[in-house]
């Protein structure tokens, strides 16, 4: 979708992305695949980005949406506590942010939003106005105030969600006093009427106009609930209400959602009368597709073969904000301080060991062979996305076995028993379990794939459990909710960065999405640079995140291993869908040109 209204998520916001695991076809230690690189690489350029469709529209009609997983969602749908990609999908058909959005990501006053802004000259207090007209589901109008409590919720000292980690909610002025219980109000916020609110910050912050929590909360809705019951009421899970162009109206948990049009929606009535979203599993969705099933469909990249042109859908491309990558778990979640604590008993404290695994990695087979450059090796976890701060200079974590054993040796480990494993330093026996999620019929072969590239340099490590674990209950057990499962020693996940380049949200020791519980020094002053006034000064954030990269790779507690393109199925009887950025398009705007979507 587009970035104007639509497509904003700020780092602190998304614990994603459901895994879409490679192709289970194989090939040699190489990475060839024995196919002419004519026939197996793909140009995602040569994909458009907006449906082609002249037909003439009909009045109304229903489009049908999947939401690709093997897995329920979870249903908790509010910006506020949700942690999950699927529920993010959901919420993005009734939910929007205030703020119109630019090109670069950037809050805009130039495209069609619910609220309006003016940051003063020296970067420390926002003024924002709500537009007239703006409606919450029930027919109550946005306020300030429903903006204002928004921060008061995730602020607040009950809060059971995952959002205060973010460094630009915690220099609002007074955040920390409200947050530990000292004062009853966060002074940095003043709601003056109805419409207009001001919020006041510490200092200036390069990624404020980017990395603003950009969503209100309809306080007239929750404020009889406390807040430490929000996150389980049904007001957030079965009864949910925005501001968007469609409003919930059925809601199957775990299966499916019927939106119905909101008439009085402020960007004016939709063109169609209702979308139907409902999961459906990646091995089962290019057939729902060919068959008319589904309209519009996140298409597994896996499945895409050269050549292959659907004759009732098409095909569109964009680089997604979003790496896959390898975690490690060093420590543990301290729920009481709000603090990750870097102490557990592991082998993987050794650098020396993390840096093998990193070039034990074939991504370059993975890549091409599974993926037809749909998604690309990655190198730092700046990405491309982010083309003023991501260094191409910097090779990363390349596929290089040798180099992975030569550390091995040069840190003292040996296979000492003749097992073909090495043991450690110490002369320990030692097995690392790794965890990766469950993604449709290739999920298996990958994390199989993986434990081989570092059985082959004489790392002994086993899936965990035996088993792959679905999407929910697999970022429980590497500490979505603060529980870290102590026998997970390594793990393959996901994350989208959002639209804003910084990353203390999911790497600061006071981030509860730092998964690995790292702890650094160095880190964290790099991370606080990157977010001070001296950083409002662009080449001296791009050294700042010159360092920090290279640091994540020095010191590793994840290593990227895929940058990754999305592919969108959208059925050709959708007209006026685009996935252009920094326009004001949005689901209003889609029509559809055949009462029944069309057939392969």
């Amino acid at each position: 979708m587009a970035k104007g209204k639509w497509k904003f998520l700020s780092i602190f916001l998304v614990l994603i992305l459901t895994l879409a695991a490679c192709s289970s076809g194989g090939g040699d230690e190489e990475g060839s695949s024995g196919e002419s690189e004519e026939e197996t690489v793909v140009d995602p350029s040569s994909f458009p980005k907006t449906v082609q469709n002249d037909e003439e529209a009909i009045e109304g009609g229903t489009l049908n949406v999947a939401l690709v997983s093997d897995s329920a969602f979870e249903g908790t749908l509010d910006w506020q506590y949700y942690d999950g990609a699927p529920d993010a999908e959901i919420l993005s058909y009734f939910s929007e942010p205030i703020f119109g959005y630019d090109a670069s990501y950037r809050m805009t006053n130039d495209v069609e939003s619910a609220a309006k802004f003016e940051l003063n000259e020296d970067g420390t207090l926002l003024t924002v106005t709500i537009e007239d007209g703006v409606y919450w589901h029930d027919g109550e109008p946005l306020k300030a105030e429903d903006y204002a409590y928004s921060f008061e919720i995730i602020g607040h000292p009950d809060y059971d969600g995952v959002r205060y980690g973010d460094a630009i909610i915690q220099s609002i002025v007074g955040m920390e006093a409200y947050h530990n219980g000292e004062a009853e109000t966060i002074s940095g916020i003043n709601v003056i009427d109805d419409k207009t609110m001001t919020i006041e910050f510490e200092s200036a912050n390069p990624s404020l106009l980017t990395g603003l929590w950009p969503y209100a909360a309809p306080k007239h809705y929750y404020g009889d609930v406390p807040i430490a019951e929000l996150s389980t009421s049904e007001k957030i899970h079965t009864e949910p209400i925005g501001f968007g162009p469609f409003k919930v109206n059925n809601i199957v948990p775990g299966e499916s959602v019927e939106f119905v049009a909101f008439e009085d929606y402020y960007g004016g009535t939709p063109n169609i009368d209702s979308i139907v979203l409902q999961v459906v599993a990646p091995e089962k969705i290019k057939k729902e597709l060919e068959s008319g099933g589904v309209d519009i469909a996140t298409f597994p990249t896996d499945q895409y073969e050269p050549g292959y042109a659907p004759e009732n859908f098409q095909l569109l491309a964009e680089m997604e904000g979003a790496y896959t990558y390898i975690g490690f778990k060093l420590g543990h979640w301290d729920a009481e301080n709000e603090v990750a604590v870097q102490d557990r008993d592991t082998p993987l404290q050794d650098v020396a060991l993390r840096q093998a695994i990193g070039y034990a990695m074939n991504n370059e087979a993975v890549a091409e062979e599974f993926y037809n450059n749909l998604r690309i090796p990655a190198t730092t976890l700046m990405i491309p996305f982010f083309p003023d701060y991501h260094n191409p200079d910097l090779e990363g974590y390349y596929y290089d076995p040798e180099k992975a054993k030569q550390i091995l040796a040069d840190a003292g480990y040996e296979d000492i028993n003749g097992d073909g494993f090495v043991e450690t330093p110490e002369g320990e026996e030692f097995v690392l379990n790794f965890a990766s999620m469950s993604g449709g019929e290739t999920a298996e072969p990958l994390a199989n794939f993986y434990i081989q590239n570092w059985q082959d340099v004489g790392i002994n490590v086993q899936l965990y459990e035996g088993r792959l674990h679905e999407f929910n209950s697999f970022y429980e057990l590497v500490g979505a909710s603060g529980n870290d499962d102590p026998e997970i020693d390594l793990y393959q996940g996901a994350w989208g960065t959002g639209t804003d380049p910084d990353p203390y949200g999911l790497y600061s020791k006071t981030a509860l999405f730092n998964f690995p519980r790292y702890v650094n020094e160095e880190n964290e002053r790099l991370l606080e640079a990157g977010n001070s006034e001296e950083a409002l000064d662009n080449e001296y954030r791009q050294d700042i995140y010159d360092q920090w990269q290279e640091l994540m790779i020095q010191d590793p507690p994840v290593i990227p291993t895929l940058y990754r393109y999305e592919l969108t199925a959208v059925n050709n009887r959708v007209k006026n869908y685009t996935l252009e950025d920094g326009t004001d398009w949005g689901y209003e705007d889609i029509q559809l040109t055949s009462e029944t979507a069309y057939q392969q």
